[in-house]
């Protein structure tokens, strides 16, 4: 196996890694030190940056200056106190110098008009989405000196005759196997989110045929996990959790997510509601719903169903990503066919659920958790967002579960080094990014890319540091503190 390598080098190419090799390349220009950054990406240029590329890259900030109120706080709640604070705390303290410092590298952030019509947090957006980062952290990170290599799949890390690691078996492009030595190693590479094997162990039977989010999503199979794993690391995260959107199974675009499902009502293969739609705002529950759907429900798909209300509520077109037309009917019955749905259950399900919206429909605001809700003792409930459906032509959407990314992980710390069994530092090993397990039950909107950039460039950083100063001291035991 031919032998080659690096002073440091990152695995993936997405935000986290783009962040690291960045961050590294300028590190070792400050530092004065002739350190060498490679960074290895499973993809071609062309397709380059796994989820991020094609991503919104929505971050949970006001501002590149100003974070979300309670974002600390938020992201604890949601997790149940089981991510770890520290981590969460160096998030929040590093997150708008980071913003800061992508901008200096030709990235300009906006508000955006999201997707969401109501949610819980503001969000930002790097102008363009994720593929700008791609692109410019990218060129940035070549310019600073890191050598960018594409086609090439990490493997094995390699572990030197005196235990510390050494380096990482590859496969590159034409099939052949090389060894690449170095002396520190950041694993950005994603979750397991399409590898068959471990989606199928993890959640079950059938999970391993989950829709992909988008065509970068099939590069992250679990690579970076599984090394890190056999190396000793720790594992950490919600390992039965995952990211998930409803999306139309019909659409060709990525992330064709359909989110007015709030202004109607979702329904089974066999016609029937099974949650309660108005339960929070949009970025609250499209994650619950979307699990439900796939783990909970008969063929794995529902259908959001609608009358012409819709289209009264302003800049709806937003909340639908897909780019197929709804189905459309002018009686239940006809919508019914339309979807392959029993239309007698379609029918009774609809008649039920308008027996149960309130009559008065003046509290109706599409915008904000507005309590119209439909009667005591009607099960299951739908707290806001209450109107009939009783207006045609009828519209329904086809929406299945489509996995952005998984929970389970390794275990990092505040300096995003991985850490072993006994909780301390591997010498040498870094991670950041999905890779890394902080998600507990549900995922905090608007905080993957911006963890994945933060913790990133924090990785590179202490990369280099753990570098160079194992020159100065072989016997350095554990990156430094």
């Amino acid at each position: 196996m031919e032998a080659d390598g690096y002073d440091v080098v990152v695995v993936g190419g997405g935000a986290a890694g783009l962040a690291a090799a960045l961050g590294a390349a300028e590190a070792a220009r400050a530092a004065g030190a002739r350190i060498s950054i490679g960074l290895l990406e499973r993809a071609d240029e062309a397709e380059a940056g796994g989820n991020t590329r094609w991503s919104p890259a929505y971050m949970r900030l006001e501002s590149p200056q100003r974070l979300a109120p309670r974002f600390v706080d938020d992201m604890l709640d949601l997790s149940r106190q089981r991510s770890d604070p520290r981590y969460v705390a160096r998030l929040a303290a590093e997150a708008t110098a980071t913003l800061a410092w992508i901008e200096g590298h030709g990235v300009s952030f906006h508000t955006p008009a999201t997707y969401f019509l109501t949610s819980a947090a503001p969000r930002i957006q790097p102008v363009g989405g994720g593929a700008s980062l791609v692109r410019e952290l990218s060129a940035a990170a070549a310019a600073a000196g890191a050598e960018l290599r594409y086609r090439t799949a990490a493997q094995r890390i390699v572990v030197g005759a005196d235990g510390r690691l050494a380096g990482v078996d590859v496969q590159r492009a034409d099939g052949s196997l090389q060894t690449l030595a170095c002396g520190a190693l950041i694993l950005a590479c994603g979750g397991f989110e399409t590898d068959p094997a471990l989606m199928a162990r993890t959640f079950g039977p059938g999970a391993e045929a989950m829709r992909p989010i988008s065509p970068g999503t099939r590069f992250n199979r679990g690579d970076g996990i599984r090394m890190a794993l056999a190396l000793g690391a720790q594992a950490s995260g919600d390992w039965n959790g995952l990211h998930a959107e409803p999306v139309d199974p019909r659409a060709t675009k990525a992330e064709a997510v359909v989110l007015v499902y709030p202004y109607g009502v979702l329904v089974n293969q066999r016609g029937q509601r099974f949650v309660d739609e108005g339960s929070g705002r949009v970025d609250e529950t499209w994650e619950i719903f979307a699990r439900q759907i796939f783990f909970e429900q008969p063929g794995r798909i529902a259908y959001v169903i609608l009358d012409q209300r819709l289209v009264e509520i302003a800049n709806y077109e937003r909340a639908i990503r897909s780019d197929v037309e709804p189905l459309r009917a002018e009686t239940l019955g006809g919508l019914a066919a339309a979807i392959g749905v029993d239309a007698p259950a379609l029918r009774a399900t609809i008649e039920a659920y308008n027996a149960a919206a309130p009559g008065d429909e003046s509290a109706f605001d599409a915008t904000r958790v507005d309590g119209l809700r439909t009667r005591d003792g009607y099960v299951p409930p739908k707290s806001n967002w209450a109107r009939r459906i009783d207006r045609p032509p009828y519209l329904a959407y086809p929406v299945v579960c489509a996995i952005a990314y998984t929970f389970g992980g390794v275990a990092t710390n505040e300096q995003a080094e991985v850490l072993g069994a006994d909780g301390a530092p591997i010498a040498g090993l870094y991670a950041a990014g999905e890779i890394t397990g902080l998600y507990y039950g549900k995922a905090p909107g608007g905080t993957s890319v911006l963890r994945g950039l933060v913790f990133g460039r924090i990785a590179g950083g202490r990369a280099v540091a753990f570098v160079h100063a194992s020159r100065s001291n072989p016997r350095v035991p554990h990156a430094l503190g």
